[in-house]
């Protein structure tokens, strides 16, 4: 299977880094070309199996408007708010992109967890991506296809707050220790009306590993 790049990539900019403290997150704005993106993001709707998500709130099982779909090696398991992620196999499109965000992070990813947001009333609360079975010290590579959307971050201790608009086509890259100090969030809002698919990259720690 060719696992080279099917899409054209930036891999070499600076990104801009836009948290002032205990982490960083690096925001890359044009990593892909728009023509590039649009044809990765119909790509990626129309090959993959996508699931409402369900989450674990206040003990009771919630069935989400938002699509997820969880793509990782096959030693990777993925479980969050209680429910446990059945991965689907590597398609050649996705192999080429983590390739490419690999190279802009500096460091092997073996599982995507995407999320597709029908339009604006779709969104993410506060969280940070830190579940038992993601390696802390590795980076988490993100990717932004279709709409424009507001992405906040919010520290633990100090509550004070910073936000970005992540742009279609556009890479951030959260490097450690950010999940252990920082919550994000992609607010909600009734302006936007089009759809977006977000791709975030992680390192799982292989089941055989954490036995």
């Amino acid at each position: 299977m060719n696992q080279g790049p099917l899409f054209a990539a930036n891999t070499t900019q600076d990104g801009l880094n836009i948290l002032p403290k205990d982490g960083s997150a690096f925001y890359h704005p044009e990593f892909m070309s728009p023509a590039d993106s649009n044809q990765l993001m119909n790509r990626l709707h129309q090959s993959l199996e996508w699931n409402a998500d369900q989450l674990m709130m206040f003990g009771k099982l919630v069935t989400t408007r938002r699509k997820v779909a969880w793509v990782g090696d096959s030693n990777c398991s993925y479980t969050y708010s209680g429910v446990k992620k059945q991965a689907q196999a590597w398609i050649p499109e996705l192999l080429a992109i983590k390739n490419q965000l690999e190279e802009l992070a500096q460091s092997q990813l073996n599982s995507c967890l995407l999320n597709f947001y029908h339009d604006g009333a779709d969104g993410m609360g506060w969280h940070s991506d830190d579940e038992i079975e993601l390696d802390a010290q590795s980076p988490i590579a993100s990717l932004s296809l279709g709409a424009t959307r507001k992405f906040a971050f919010r520290h633990k201790q100090d509550k004070s707050s910073t936000s970005l608009f992540l742009e279609n086509g556009s890479a951030l890259i959260m490097n450690a220790p950010t999940q252990q100090h920082w919550q994000h969030a992609l607010l909600k809002t009734r302006t936007i009306l089009t759809p977006r698919i977000n791709l975030t990259f992680r390192k799982i720690i292989p089941t055989h590993e954490s036995a």
